[in-house]
């Protein structure tokens, strides 16, 4: 069919329509959905815990009960403190995370001139990967961004991954034009059914150096892949990724869209920067993450039984001596509008992180040995701790309630001084703390409009709890069931009209660097 991917350009790969291209396609799929965990099954998702780590939650769990049938009260006050340590000392580090991304080295800024001054010549090949399934509604969109574009057609290889049954995706990208440099490759239907899967299929017919991914709905800004070929120009062989920033287009939209961009302009422009600053692991975002095509081979490809794939290959590129860059170059999203959406699809988030932890703590040695102690720490305050602090909100607030109905003389058996004090501290000075950084992330990233959602960011917290709970309940239940993320909710009126003039370099103004970022060397 017209349209549909050239496998044999660039490939040692069998003309389509012959035997040789259908065993080739077969041996792909298999890759695919295998590869990595029989290559390297403790690297896998595909087994959620392995005895080892069953037999440990089951006894830490058993002696938990144990110690509260036998001795109630000291066991509530010990998890108490513990609890409350555990709280202080991840909102310390990432107020420590906060500050070394305001440093000016804590991202790299590539400006205009640079990225234009590359010639077609000193241009890899790019592939851009898009996975996309069941989304007729984002297509138009997705097209004109990939050809807004700025990079040489002839070097520039945009795969839309479509599942070979998803006839209406199928249908509406070939009604709304492909493009000079966009081809559809149709990924064969098998379990399972998730984001990395398609991707590692698409992986067998790459042309390029340099491989990416975008989301269906994503506008990415259209230098981003000139900027980056500069990051990876500039620095050693030791940086395999170079993450570009996420923000959103309908951040005014309504409250929740509101909280999600102050969450991101957060994650994006401070933490990651911060975690790149600390020489920890950086878990990835799902897209927009530029990694070059050799270290695939190096270390394996995504996980297609981990549901946050991006954060696992995040960590495996520091648990193999490798770095990741973080680039002052943003893609826009549509922040999700629908509670409901919204928490399907950070339950899935919850759940991968924990995924992610279990994988690599089942070599925690090696693991502890390459990324260093305080890498250590830090990867299981952000993968362990994000959605189990998350969950234990939820018992917290449940406390908190307790005592206001009248249950005073309970509450304080169970918060002596020494763990009332430093509870209280940690409830005034992290809630104030919070929402301090959020109004400082949304000032510095342009969205000083968003003080509403900072003021209320506790309600958002509590969203949070309710997708962590139920993450954790899945993880246990379906750990590598991948819950589908709607997009498109809104796709007319004042905060969708105009998203791509408002891309920077669309409009012709280019990129503004923010003060106080590090600009490349020339």
């Amino acid at each position: 069919m017209a349209g549909r991917v050239n496998v044999g350009s660039g490939h040692d790969v069998p003309p389509e329509g012959t035997a040789e291209f259908d065993a080739y396609r077969t041996a792909a799929l298999h890759e695919a959905v295998h590869g990595l965990r029989e290559r390297s099954p403790v690297s896998s998702a595909s087994v959620a815990f392995v005895p080892w780590q069953k037999y440990l939650g089951f006894a830490l769990a058993a002696a938990f009960v144990l110690s509260l049938v036998v001795a109630t009260k000291p066991t509530l006050i010990v998890f108490t403190v513990l609890c409350t340590f555990g709280y202080i000392a991840t909102l310390a580090d990432r107020l420590l995370l906060f500050t070394r991304g305001m440093a000016r080295d804590a991202q790299f800024i590539v400006d205009d001139e640079e990225a234009l001054a590359l010639t077609d010549d000193q241009l890899p090949q790019y592939t851009v990967l898009v996975p996309a399934y069941n989304e007729p509604e984002v297509v138009g969109d997705l097209l004109a961004a990939m050809a807004a574009l700025d990079y040489p057609a002839d070097k520039l290889q945009v795969l839309l991954l479509l599942e070979e049954d998803d006839t209406v995706t199928i249908e509406a990208a070939e009604k709304a034009g492909l493009g000079e440099s966009v081809e559809i490759l149709l990924v064969p239907a098998a379990d399972p059914r998730t984001k990395p899967k398609a991707c590692n299929y698409g992986l067998h017919f790459t042309t390029g150096e340099i491989v990416t991914i975008f989301d269906a709905e994503d506008l990415p800004e259209p230098l981003q892949l000139r900027r980056v070929v500069v990051v990876f120009d500039r620095l050693g062989d030791d940086v395999a990724c170079v993450q570009a920033k996420l923000a959103f287009h309908n951040g005014t939209q309504n409250l929740l869209t509101g909280w999600f961009t102050a969450d991101y302009a957060l994650w994006f422009n401070f933490i990651l920067p911060g975690l790149m600053k600390s020489h920890s692991p950086i878990p990835l975002g799902g897209t927009s993450n530029h990694i070059r095509r050799s270290v695939f081979d190096d270390i394996g490809a995504w996980d297609p039984y981990n549901v946050t794939e991006d954060a696992d290959l995040g960590v495996r590129i520091a648990e193999s001596g490798y770095s990741t860059a973080v680039l002052d170059s943003t893609t826009l999203e549509e922040a999700n509008s629908d509670p409901i959406n919204w928490v399907r699809q950070r339950s899935r988030w919850y759940k991968g992180y924990l995924q992610t932890w279990l994988v690599h703590m089942r070599r925690p040695v090696r693991l502890w040995r390459v990324i260093g102690t305080a890498g250590m720490l830090r990867f299981t305050t952000l993968l362990a701790g994000t959605p189990i602090i998350a969950c234990l909100n939820m018992v917290f607030w449940m406390t908190t309630l307790a005592w206001l109905l009248g249950q005073a003389e309970l509450i304080e058996e169970i918060f002596p001084w020494y763990a009332y004090f430093p509870a209280l501290i940690s409830l005034v000075f992290g809630n104030v703390a919070v929402m301090y950084v959020n109004f400082v992330a949304c000032r510095e990233t342009g969205h000083s409009n968003l003080w509403w959602p900072c003021l209320t960011v506790p309600f958002y917290w509590v969203l949070m709890s309710i997708a962590a709970i139920k993450g954790t309940y899945q993880l246990i239940r379906n750990p590598s069931y991948w819950e589908k993320t709607f997009h498109g909710c809104r796709r007319e009126g004042p905060q969708h009209v105009g998203v791509l003039d408002r891309l920077p370099g669309l409009s012709g103004g280019g990129t503004v660097a923010r003060a106080g970022r590090a600009v490349l060397p020339g």
